[in-house]
């Protein structure tokens, strides 16, 4: 495979100190720290790094205030830099300082691409049992106070020309659909082998450039929701969550970045290969979420948000007759 999935990424922000105690409540590692800038790190060394959004030395935003600046790509050898360099050297905004190579993608988009320094980690997750397959015995799952992201694991965008984005990262890159939005939306992983998408590309109807959201794998589901509820109990907002997307199986969390555009939780996503055929679907509410929490999950009270709180009895008990 060429590209191996997100390395890095790179966000403008209005609000260092908030974004600050925001990474370090997602459960990212504090790396490096400055005036100007913050870098964090999750399990396996992909970097997220938060700049002011007036730096000079940024690439041009996309849109209006704090958002995602540039994305850096992983690839396996300096040999495919080489390749991909001869491919976009006459495109918009190409660069090559012999680590990186890069251009500005149809949407504005800074797109930058390095040998990955990621590690490889060996992480114990939940085992699931189903009626066929009994994979955990005498052992119950696990819960998480807190989430501890492994990685980057995709990228979403309001893209104004969806099929010119498609095209770019298909023909330069050798990504591979993997469903769509017909004429709206373009779901694409890096390679054959891999999980449902590594960037999505959703044309609204007014055909605006923006962030939508970034997502960080966790572990399995259960890392979803403790790592949802600790966002929770520290008082920042859920956009949406937890729920279910049934194109991709993935189970959801998405929370408000202070950053820039949502964030999200995620894991449990349908993993592909070179057999898989693309499907076409309408966007709509049931196609985006199978089910889903508006508000999310109060991380105090374990209920939905402004639900009522548990009273300690048991959802069975009534209240005695002719009382």
């Amino acid at each position: 495979m060429d590209v191996l999935g997100i390395d890095e990424i790179i966000y403008g922000a209005d609000d260092l100190p908030t974004c600050r105690q925001f990474f370090l409540d997602w459960g990212m590692l504090l790396a490096q720290e400055s005036a100007a800038e913050l870098v964090f790190e999750s399990q396996n060394g992909c970097r997220v790094i938060v700049r002011d959004s007036a730096d000079p030395g940024l690439p041009p935003a996309i849109e209006a205030g704090s958002t995602l600046r540039e994305v850096v790509w992983g690839v396996s050898s300096a040999a495919v830099l080489d390749k991909f360099a001869g491919r976009i050297s006459g495109l918009p905004g190409y660069v090559n300082d012999g680590k990186r190579v890069g251009c500005t993608d149809p949407n504005g988009l800074a797109v930058r691409f390095q040998v990955s320094v990621k590690r490889d980690v060996e992480i114990e997750c939940a085992r699931m049992n189903t009626w066929n397959e009994k994979n955990r015995i005498n052992q119950r799952s696990p819960i998480y106070e807190r989430a501890t992201p492994i990685e980057v694991g995709h990228v979403v965008f309001f893209v104004k020309d969806v099929k010119a984005c498609e095209r770019f990262y298909c023909e330069n890159f050798g990504f591979v659909p993997s469903d769509r939005y017909p004429e709206r939306g373009a779901f694409l992983r890096c390679a054959d082998v891999g999980g449902h998408h590594d960037i999505f590309l959703l044309q609204p109807p007014e055909a605006r450039s923006g962030l939508n959201h970034v997502a960080f794998t966790v572990r399995d589901i259960h890392e979803v929701f403790g790592g949802g509820m600790h966002m929770s109990r520290k008082g920042w907002d859920t956009q949406l969550g937890p729920g279910r997307h049934p194109i991709s199986s993935a189970y959801f969390w998405y929370f408000k970045n202070p950053a820039g555009g949502l964030i999200e939780y995620y894991a449990d996503e349908d993993q592909l290969d070179a057999h898989w055929e693309p499907r076409d679907f309408e966007p709509g509410p049931t196609v985006f979420a199978e089910w889903a929490i508006d508000g999310g999950i109060d991380g105090n009270t374990r209920r939905q948000k402004n639900a009522q709180g548990p009273s300690g009895k048991f959802l069975t008990d009534r209240a005695p007759a002719g009382k």
